[in-house]
């Protein structure tokens, strides 16, 4: 019941108890100027029992409105999404917005531009929802075709969070489509659990992702259940279909495995995309530093952070005219040959001639430009390149497991 609602009862109810009698309260004090009224017992118990009357009426009607305020802002559900961004909800029974909450500094981020969430406040949750998944599209979250983003719903009603579960399914779903992002969505519902919020709130956070890491400790007592947090969903999702062998290195310090090896730690400029593959064998990082001279690709054991591909000492490859992957100064109709073809392809995967086989180099014409198309083996990985015929610039690389 709304403020104004309960006002307009309570002075319905005061008109009732209490009369408006004024006119004629005036009349009689005019007859009776000069004249000493006597204030008897019984009519002062009359007044003092309907004033009385009237303010337990006014309290009846402000605990009634109480009582459907509370109701209206009664925590009925607590949503979360997470990806690594850790976000928690909590939802009153109409399914409006609550609290708005961000668990970890990325998730302060990804609610940068709605008041850190406190703008989602009175939202409808399918409209809260629909704009902090737009968030970390657009903040490249949800971008490659390995990452994932859970839903969790936590309601003592099970009825009530698996219907949740399926609307907010279905919204994230329309997001996803709608920004072309090929994510997946993992969704579980959960009961109230001390324990389980306690574990969350200690690791910041969300009660479904400590859910998700209590499973992978499951399968694998001897793991920490504050290093599992630290990962991805995408990670703890991986590893847990992995079986949990070992505890994986994590994203940040595949990343810097990656710089080290390629020798770009001291650079600010170098910027890195790193992808898990926890369920793949052997199980590795794929990271993509952005430099100055290019992407370059790196494989990194996602167990022991050994770099098994990618180009070695990168600063010393561009700086060697045989090495470099920067275009060189062409001449008209000039073709590098299929000899520097593989020599440029060999140096940027870090490989010698002799660590390579079923090498395969052929020309061929795309959309008008003359590339060479290199391909080879080495080490349980095949890679592919299309490298431009007149100066040497690589236009595509891919490296992925054989087989």
């Amino acid at each position: 019941m709304t403020n104004e609602k309960m006002e307009r009862q309570l002075a319905a109810a005061l008109e009732k108890t209490a009369p408006d009698d004024m006119s004629g309260v005036l009349s009689r004090c005019d007859e009776r100027k000069g004249t000493v009224i006597p204030m008897t017992t019984k009519k002062t118990t009359k007044k003092r029992w309907t004033t009385l009357a009237a303010a337990c009426l006014a309290l009846v009607l402000l605990g009634g409105g109480g009582i459907f305020y509370q109701q209206a802002h009664a925590v009925a559900s607590v949503v979360s999404l997470d990806v690594n961004p850790s976000i928690e909800l909590k939802v009153s029974k109409s399914e409006k917005v609550l609290v708005c909450t961000p668990l970890n500094e990325d998730a302060k981020a990804i609610l940068a531009d709605m008041g850190d969430g406190a703008d989602l406040k009175g939202a409808k949750l399918d409209v809260a929802v629909n704009a902090i998944v737009g968030s970390l599209v657009r903040n490249g979250y949800l971008n490659s075709i390995s990452s994932a983003i859970m839903i969790s719903v936590e309601d003592k009603d099970t009825a009530r969070a698996e219907k949740l579960q399926r609307e907010l399914t279905s919204t994230v779903d329309g997001v996803l489509q709608t920004s072309e992002s090929r994510a997946s969505v993992l969704t579980q519902t959960l009961t109230q659990d001390a324990g389980l919020t306690q574990q969350a709130r200690e690791n910041s956070i969300s009660t479904g992702k400590a859910a998700l890491v209590n499973r992978v400790l499951a399968i694998n007592p001897s793991l920490k259940f504050d290093a599992l947090a630290k990962l991805s969903v995408e990670e703890l999702k991986d590893l847990a279909e992995a079986g949990a062998p070992a505890m994986p290195i994590g994203k940040d310090a595949a990343a810097y495995a990656a710089e080290q090896y390629a020798g770009t730690t001291a650079l600010d400029s170098v910027t890195a995309e790193v992808d898990s593959e926890l369920d793949e064998s052997p199980a590795h990082y794929e990271v993509e530093l952005h430099t100055a001279w290019g992407e370059f690709e790196y494989l990194v054991d996602a167990y022991t952070g050994k770099v098994f591909s990618g180009q070695k000492d990168l600063l010393a490859a561009v700086s060697t005219p045989n090495a470099t992957t920067k275009p060189t100064a062409p001449s008209d109709g000039a073709d590098i040959g299929h000899a520097k073809a593989k020599s440029i392809a060999l140096n940027h995967a870090g490989l010698s001639e002799n660590q390579a086989y079923d090498m395969d180099i052929e020309l061929d014409d795309e959309d008008g430009t003359l590339v060479y198309e290199v391909e080879f083996k080495s080490g349980g990985m095949e890679y592919s390149y299309e490298i431009n015929a007149a100066t040497g610039a690589i236009l595509k690389h891919e490296a992925e497991l054989d087989g």
